[in-house]
């Protein structure tokens, strides 16, 4: 058993990290825009097909292919904020729950008819010899899903403490009214943050669909362990976000060892312990 850990470790960090990505973004738009935005798997899944659509049908690069697909949804995400989800500020909870669930069976719909049921590998330049370090064998698209999301996570937290942007979407994210007082653009903090949380879903579909494979259902599971590591983390902590998906993902993968067939349910299990001891979460405020 002690052999296996450092492997079962990285394997949890691996999809943790990957959790973790999503459910920055999906804290962002909770915390930020109070809507339930049970469409944002669809964002994951759209991210990795537009990069498969890119180099199957264009031939375009791997890499070159993954920033245009982040930019892309990006780009779409922002369109949606400012058509949609601008409609759903401040309006009961309820009703972002099934505009946006709304939302995601028609996005999910038009996948299947523009890509087929059919699950598609995603293209790219790395070999698929093992890579042994220590006493852990991985790949390299794994590697470099680790080190590309661990970047991501850690330019992002950069952006929200060190750079004027960064300061004004914490200060809309703790007092809206206040930062409108002092000149923050509020709506257009919106519409990045919104954006970025897109951005951030996408950059984690295409980085799983590079090492699994990509289809149009991919989105609903993604909303699922997102919402679920929202939860554990706490409703709007970013530091949550993370914690709560590195400890879902290790979680996930040890318990692999109990059953495989049960593995997705351990998420649920850890919200109903959390919550039992802290209703807010692991970094919520009470």
């Amino acid at each position: 058993m002690l052999d296996y850990f450092p492997q079962y470790l990285f394997n949890g960090l691996l999809i943790g990290t990957n959790y973790a990505l999503i459910a920055m973004g999906l804290t962002v738009i909770f915390g930020l825009m109070n809507i339930a935005n049970f469409a944002h798997g669809q964002f994951y899944m759209l991210g990795g097909f537009i990069a498969y659509q890119l180099t199957t049908t264009l031939g375009l690069n791997f890499f070159a292919a993954l920033v245009v697909s982040v930019v892309v949804v990006t780009g779409l995400g922002i369109l949606l904020e400012r058509t949609i989800f601008k409609r759903l500020r401040n309006k009961p909870l309820i009703s972002s729950v099934l505009v946006t669930i709304g939302l995601a069976i028609l996005i999910e719909n038009l996948a299947l008819v523009l890509w087929g049921a059919r699950p598609e590998a995603i293209p790219n330049p790395f070999p698929l010899t093992p890579v042994q370090i220590g006493p852990i064998f991985t790949t390299q698209p794994r590697l470099f899903a680790v080190v590309v999301t661990l970047a991501a996570i850690v330019i992002i937290h950069l952006l929200l403490h060190y750079t004027r942007a960064g300061k004004a979407v914490r200060a809309t994210f703790q007092q809206q009214e206040a930062a409108a007082l002092v000149g923050i653009d509020i709506e257009l903090i919106y519409s990045i943050t919104f954006g970025i949380g897109a951005g951030l879903a996408a950059l984690g579909g295409v980085l799983l669909g590079t090492i699994f494979y990509v289809n149009p259902t991919m989105g609903d599971v993604a909303t699922l362990k997102a919402f679920v590591v929202t939860i554990l983390g706490g409703m709007g902590s970013f530091p949550g976000a993370i914690v709560g998906g590195l400890l879902l993902g290790i979680a996930e993968s040890f318990g692999t060892l109990v059953s495989s067939a049960y593995k997705d349910a351990i998420g649920y299990v850890l919200v109903i312990l959390v919550l039992l001891y802290r209703p807010q979460g692991l970094f919520g405020k009470a």
